[in-house]
């Protein structure tokens, strides 16, 4: 049995990070041939006696200043034994080399160098005994506290991806590999720098250190292009990556701030830009224990708890502390018997020296627009820890970078009868996606793109022309989603009376008027938009719901279609489908934007800030023009007065207008159709100069974000008489009731106008071009013998910035099918063309103060809607085609 006495001490390996001298000792090429720092070395056969150890030298005596005259004649080197030639420099293989037939040539002269004795180079007994005492009892101490230094586990690996054979995740988790990767990642953050700022990193940690946080983010884009290495080992084992990166950035911190360990004990770094981005419903056993990036949206959040991170036992019988032990994610760990009496317990946890962290667990569901028809939405769990608990709320769509890793649940267990584990994800980094975070994005290049575009003067026309560009015509339709997606400005002053700045739109009439396709486009370009239908919609389902949850059995609050559509588009399509009572869960959310909810014990409201876009189809299937707006739909006034804008679609009888239309249509199937390439003639041909989806995207996001339009210089007096007008009209007809509501919204539709040109303040035309959409809207919605008479009243509005051509063709349009009606009816459908006397056309022209008709006759809508005018007979000739009829 051996001695304990004289046994040596186990020996640890120190971590290279808390050793500066020993990585100097891996870069610096003279390491070998440094002075040994202990004076008892023994060089060759010298001996110093302990004697002689003890006693010492005497340096300070009467004659000390001597040894510091100068002496000329000793200041100056020989050149006879001064080598200044060049010297080839040695690669890699070479200097080991000769290192190691240096050291052979030492030893053979018997010097003993200390790099020798710490490599484990064997020794002599003589070596041994030339140690002096000293030497001996400072390494005996040194070996007690495992302070011996092992040059050979923290030199320089040049090679890092060479694993030698292990796994990525035991490779990065010894002790070289770990040493090189703290210091490559230590020399990125120092000094990389980009294109736009020098030590991007440097000042990334500065900036947060100023704002007291705890964590900053590292661009996986920019590791990847300075440390490849890092960056494939970093998905492959994010565990242990991490806790590496977060010790270096912690380090670096404390040598920037010593003291800032006071303001937080853990500094993390988070991931960005990871370039793969998963579905959650494609998850499998490939992506455990990996790093990953995903989107969803927030369904459930839990409340923001702690977490015991590293925690410390007292013995309740001896008093004891043990610990510290490093809390895992799914297994709680426990001592199993105390060191100091051997007792098994019981064990009290340490309160004062339990470190905690913030722990939050949220429900994230795939987005509404990412869902593969006939699946129903996946969700996964995802784990918000320190920092990040309680950025998002239900509704907001995130961006998450985190590790996919396994979880024990003992439900899924019983339920299955065999070992099943459960998922989730352990959130690195979190981006909330608004529109905030998307102008953030955009570059100086995108801004001034968007600040030249709102220079255009027709740029409204253009907005409203690329609005959903496979759709023909529908022109008005087309101006009230536009005004819906720029939104007018909210008020609340003071938090006491809220005003929406959201504009609400119906879309009620005839099937086949392509009033889905509008929904679904809006879904596409908004930047966040919810769709749902009337009829798989419930009363909960728009708003908000209680269930228990099946893990915690206490009462959680989840959000429906209008709280996950808050900031952003609520799209509802047969809205006519709903029952009563889900229609008027609505109420409050489109006209206050929150939903109170008081069930199971929670009282609460939540906010639904967001645009109600919905489509209505008639009862009976057509819009009747004999009846009011509110005869045709099933819809009760309450709700009507909360939409702004009510459009109808007529799908009314024009010869010229549907040959017009299949043509459009059968251009449209032939130009997109997949297997046909793109011609010269597709690119160039833009008459309407559309803007591309993706500038017009973010143009809306940008107006929204940074554009908030004011009422200084208004025409108060207009907009009273026009209400006026309208309450005395709503009254005589019997038709939609005229209220305040419709007021404000005038107000909001000219904000919109006015954030449409990317204007601070409304100008007069904001306000007329308000007016005329209000008008139109409430017209729209009369019985046709009334709509003739009301356009006649308020006409100085409605031809507010309409071209003289575009109102005189509405009007022969009219005269046309009136014309059209009754040849038919006189001499049935085989009538081939249409007469109109121009005395007609001027009569009407004349209301609107037009008195020349002739640049109208050379128009190009005249002549594309295959008009001829007559000048001897005096008449306008329209032939009806065989195709057409």
């Amino acid at each position: 049995m051996a001695d304990p006495i004289s046994s040596p001490a186990p020996v640890t390996p120190t971590d290279a990070t808390d050793r500066p001298d020993l990585r100097a000792a891996m870069t610096s090429p003279a390491a070998e041939f440094e002075p040994f720092e202990n004076e008892d070395e023994i060089l060759g056969d010298q001996t110093v006696r302990d004697e002689e150890i003890e006693d010492g030298e005497e340096l300070f005596g009467d004659n000390m200043e001597n040894d510091y005259r100068p002496m000329p004649e000793l200041d100056h080197y020989d050149p006879a034994i001064l080598d200044d030639e060049d010297y080839s420099e040695l690669s890699q293989g070479e200097r080991l080399a000769a290192e190691a037939e240096m050291r052979r040539r030492d030893r053979a002269k018997g010097i003993i160098h200390r790099d020798d004795r710490d490599l484990g180079f064997e020794q002599s007994d003589d070596d041994d005994e030339a140690l002096g005492p000293r030497a001996k009892r400072r390494a005996g101490e040194k070996a007690a506290m495992g302070e011996v230094d092992d040059i050979e586990m923290v030199e320089s690996i040049e090679n890092l991806e060479d694993t030698k054979g292990h796994s990525t995740k035991e490779w990065v988790s010894m002790l070289g590999p770990r040493t090189e990767i703290a210091n490559r990642f230590q020399s990125f953050l120092r000094n990389f720098d980009d294109e736009r700022s020098s030590y991007t990193y440097r000042n990334r940690i500065r900036q947060m250190c100023e704002q007291n946080k705890s964590s900053f983010v590292v661009s996986y884009t920019d590791l990847a292009h300075k440390q490849h290495v890092l960056a494939y080992f970093l998905p492959e084992a994010p565990f242990q990556m991490l806790e590496i990166f977060d010790k270096v950035a912690k380090d670096m911190v404390l040598s920037i701030f010593p003291t800032y360990e006071r303001v937080t004990t853990e500094i993390h770094v988070r991931i960005s830009e990871l370039p793969l981005i998963e579905e959650l419903r494609t998850f499998r056993k490939l992506h455990l224990n990996q790093l990953v990036r995903t989107l969803g949206v927030v369904t459930a959040t839990t409340g923001v708890l702690p977490q015991l991170s590293v925690i410390k036992y007292d013995c309740v019988k001896c008093g004891y502390v043990l610990g510290p032990f490093v809390q895992a994610q799914n297994t709680e760990v426990k001592p199993g018997s105390c060191p100091e009496c051997q007792s098994t317990g019981p064990f009290s946890i340490n309160m004062e020296q339990t470190l905690y962290r913030n722990y939050q667990k949220i429900t994230l569901q795939e987005s509404p627009g990412r869902i593969p028809a006939g699946r129903i939405p996946r969700s996964k769990d995802v784990i918000l820890l320190a920092d990040l608990c309680d950025l998002c709320k239900p509704g907001d769509e995130l961006e998450i970078t985190g590790i996919y890793t396994n979880n024990y649940d003992g439900s899924l267990n019983t339920e299955q009868g065999f070992p099943v584990f459960a998922t989730v994800i352990i959130a690195n980094h979190v981006v909330v996606k608004d529109c905030k975070q998307v102008v953030q994005s955009l570059t100086d290049e995108d801004i001034a793109t968007i600040q030249k575009l709102s220079k255009d003067p027709r740029i409204a026309d253009r907005i409203v022309a690329s609005i959903a560009p496979s759709i023909y015509g529908h022109d008005y339709i087309k101006r009230s989603l536009a005004l819906a997606l720029f939104g007018g400005e909210a008020k609340n002053p003071g938090d006491k009376h809220k005003v929406r700045g959201d504009i609400n739109l119906l879309i009620c009439g005839d099937p086949g008027t392509a009033k889905s396709q509008f929904l679904k486009y809006i879904e596409k370009i908004a930047p966040r938009a919810v769709f749902t239908t009337g009829q798989g919609a419930s009363a909960v389902g728009l708003t908000a719901y209680v269930r228990r949850n099946p893990v915690s059995k206490e009462w959680t609050l989840e959000a429906g279609a209008l709280v996950l559509a808050d900031q952003g588009v609520c799209l509802i399509d047969e809205f006519d489908k709903m029952n009563d009572q889900d229609r008027t869960s609505i109420h409050e959310a489109m006209e206050q934007q929150s939903i109170s909810i008081s069930k199971a014990g929670i009282v609460t409201s939540l906010q639904a800030r967001c645009t109600v876009i919905a489509a209505a189809n008639p009862i009976g299937g057509r819009y009747d023009s004999s009846m009011t707006f509110s005869e045709n739909v099933n819809l009760s006034d309450p709700i009507l007065s909360r939409f702004d804008i009510l459009c109808v679609v007529k799908d009314e009888f024009d010869p010229m207008q549907d040959q017009h239309l299949a043509k459009f249509v059968v251009n449209s199937h032939i130009k997109h159709h997949p297997s046909r390439e793109p011609t010269e003639e597709d690119l160039q041909a833009n008459p309407t100069n559309e803007i591309p989806q993706d500038l017009l995207r973010q143009y809306i996001v940008y107006a929204k974000e940074n554009i908030h339009p004011k009422l200084t210089n208004i025409d108060e007096d207009k907009i009273a008489k026009m209400y006026s007008q309208l309450r005395q009209e709503s009254f005589a007809t019997g038709s939609l009731p005229i209220t305040v509501r419709h007021i404000e919204s005038v107000i909001r539709m000219a904000e919109a106008y006015a954030r449409m040109h990317l204007r601070e303040n409304v100008v007069e035309d904001d306000v007329n071009i308000a007016i005329r959409m209000m008008l139109e809207s409430f017209i729209e919605g009369q019985k046709f013998s009334v709509m003739k008479k009301m356009r006649n009243a308020f006409q100085k509005y409605l031809a507010f910035q309409k071209d003289h051509a575009e109102l005189l063709f509405f009007i022969l349009r009219q005269l046309t099918l009136d014309q059209l009606a009754y040849i038919r009816c006189k001499d049935g459908p085989t009538a081939t063309h249409v007469e109109i006397m121009e005395r007609d056309l001027l009569e009407r022209a004349k209301q609107l103060d037009i008195f020349n008709l002739k640049p109208f006759y050379e128009s190009e809508i005249f002549k594309k809607n295959g008009f001829n005018y007559d000048p001897k007979r005096r008449i306008i000739l329209q032939i009806v085609t065989e195709a057409a009829v």
